[in-house]
């Protein structure tokens, strides 16, 4: 199963082992168990602190639970040959269960050992998801902290009766004491924030504890990154709220653009941002989703705010006089918690839009998907629908083309408008029949999971309806940006309007990436426009009085 190389790093890191533990595996005499058994053999042949045992007797087969030698009560097991995206998975667990530490806050062990009741934990998962190790790696490292948490981590690809009981039809999805926990990427943070009932409340009452900033980033995902590197490096107080790290990065699978890195993935790409920010020392709070931004009290004479665009944009016109510069900026988080700095940096990103026609919400995750590399194993042999003609929507047919048996790709224009290279390939595969001037009007299902979509011919007027198991919407991104209206100037696509130094219509305020009006939304405009913030927001604050503290933002 694991070729030479992968033996000589994984003995290396057994090294690291120092409790004893099993592998206790419940096999039957499938292809499948045999190869889980040669895995297993490989892995126990690596370090005497390992044994195998052939003899369980779990219902699910393959699978295999790992268990401390010393009789310490651990629950974690694999119903997976957990190998691909899922082998560093495989790896932590093995480590974690023979003593290594985590890496991770003392102050989150701790929280996870002291959680109250039983948490039985079911995930499914593909071995193709790069969504999918995030949460395994949480819940399996949460099994190894507390006896009173057990969790199974389970290939739909392996047990695909399983899933069709189930209807799962996107990954990874979280069951917990039999009922649907959650769906899509976690991490061991916003598991532990939601079993721990206290834990917003603790968490807000920190947030308003802390000092106030001189550059403070709403963000994590490139141009966030970027934007705390470059304000950092000046020597100034720099915090970063983010929901989650990498921001719309971590769904990226390929990424083959960014300067001098000739291909990494989103997953990685994101991790070496966050390392790369606390290199200088800035203070990250993840898990933190803004829902209002307060502008600086007047009292400091500044110049007026002005709309920066003269006509057009979604609240050109408002009185924009109400706020001056040089007062202090707050930021109020969805857990009650308030941040202030003398500056702020919007760099919230953008999400995937949504093609909003009947049936996507009722069947979203029952045949609704929106990340072809996490769920099209889910697919194998159906039939599927691309909405969007564009990259990342003739990306997905080819992705999909290789797994599924047929693709109908539907876009709305009357041309594709992906590049010629993808265009080309697309047009020679032969289970994918592409529609132009398709505009989709409903997707139907049986009320439990997807049957169909029905899309008008916009040339004829006339109407069709295809028969299918999924549909993957790929029709490009909205921004992030609902929390402000009324606040800021937005243009009529609710991205915040900026000048050429990435200044809002908000004095000490900026913003940069996906979530402005400037044009192309690639990782590499964003960084750019995320160090132009940040110098952009130095240069305002040794420009602008400091504040006294009576001039902090009112509760």
């Amino acid at each position: 199963m694991l070729d030479d190389s992968l033996q000589s790093q994984l003995k290396a890191y057994l090294e690291r082992v120092t409790q004893p533990f099993e592998l206790v595996a419940s096999l039957d005499d499938s292809e499948n168990s045999a190869q889980m058994r040669a895995l297993l053999e490989q892995i126990a042949s690596l370090s005497d602190k390992i044994a195998l045992r052939l003899d369980g007797t779990d219902a699910r087969r393959p699978s295999f639970a790992l268990r401390r030698a010393s009789g310490a009560e651990q629950h974690l097991r694999f119903a997976a040959i957990p190998l691909g995206h899922e082998f560093t998975s495989l790896v932590l667990a093995l480590l974690w269960t023979g003593g290594h530490p985590p890496k991770v806050e003392p102050e989150l062990i701790e929280q996870i050992r002291h959680l109250d009741g039983d948490h039985r934990f079911e995930v499914y998962m593909s071995l193709s998801c790069h969504n999918c190790p995030d949460v395994v790696q949480a819940l399996s490292l949460m099994a190894v902290l507390n006896p009173r948490v057990q969790t199974v981590v389970i290939d739909g690809a392996l047990h695909q009766g399983e899933v069709d009981a189930r209807q799962i039809m996107a990954v990874p999805t979280v069951y917990r004491n039999g009922e649907l926990f959650g769906s899509g990427r976690m991490d061991v943070e916003e598991i532990a924030a939601r079993l721990d009932a206290g834990a917003a409340q603790r968490d807000a009452a920190k947030l308003d504890a802390k000092e106030p900033f001189d550059v403070l980033i709403v963000g994590g995902g490139p141009a966030g990154a970027a934007a705390a590197v470059y304000a950092a490096r000046k020597g100034i107080r720099v915090g970063i709220a983010a929901e989650r790290f990498g921001g719309q990065v971590n769904d990226t699978l390929a990424i083959e653009n960014y300067i001098s890195v000739l291909k990494t993935d989103g997953p990685t790409f994101g991790l070496a941002l966050e390392a790369h920010v606390r290199q200088y020392g800035v203070e990250i709070m993840n898990l933190q989703r803004a829902d209002k931004l307060i502008p600086a009290a007047q009292g400091h004479a500044g110049p007026p705010q002005v709309p920066l665009t003269p006509s057009g944009g979604g609240s050109a016109g408002r009185p924009w006089g109400h706020t001056e510069s040089g007062g202090m900026i707050g930021v109020q988080l969805a857990n009650g918690g308030r941040l202030q700095a003398r500056s702020v940096i919007l760099s919230t990103g953008a999400r995937w839009r949504n093609v909003n026609v009947p049936g996507e919400a009722e069947y979203r995750n029952k045949g609704v998907a929106y990340c072809p590399h996490c769920d099209g194993p889910l697919f194998k042999g159906k039939r599927v629908s691309v909405i969007g003609g564009g990259n990342s929507g003739v990306e997905a047919a080819i992705d999909l083309a290789g797994l599924v048996g047929h693709v109908t790709l539907l876009e709305f224009a009357p041309e594709l408008r992906a590049d010629a290279v993808l265009v080309s390939k697309l047009r020679s595969l032969p289970n994918v029949t592409i529609h132009t001037h398709a505009q989709t009007t409903e997707i139907t299902g049986d009320g439990s999971k997807v049957n169909g979509l029905s899309y008008t011919d916009r040339r004829s007027g006339e109407r069709h309806h295809l028969q299918l198991e999924g549909v993957f919407v790929q029709i490009g991104l909205v921004p992030n940006t609902e929390w402000l209206k009324g606040t800021l100037e937005l243009s009529k696509f609710g991205e915040i309007v900026v000048d050429a130094k990435g200044q809002t219509s908000v004095p000490g305020v900026f913003a940069a990436g996906d979530v402005t009006t400037v044009p192309y939304k690639q990782i590499v405009i964003a960084a750019g426009d995320g160090a132009k913030a940040a110098l952009s927001a130095f240069d305002y604050l040794i420009r602008t009085p400091i504040p006294e503290p009576a001039e902090a933002v009112a509760a």
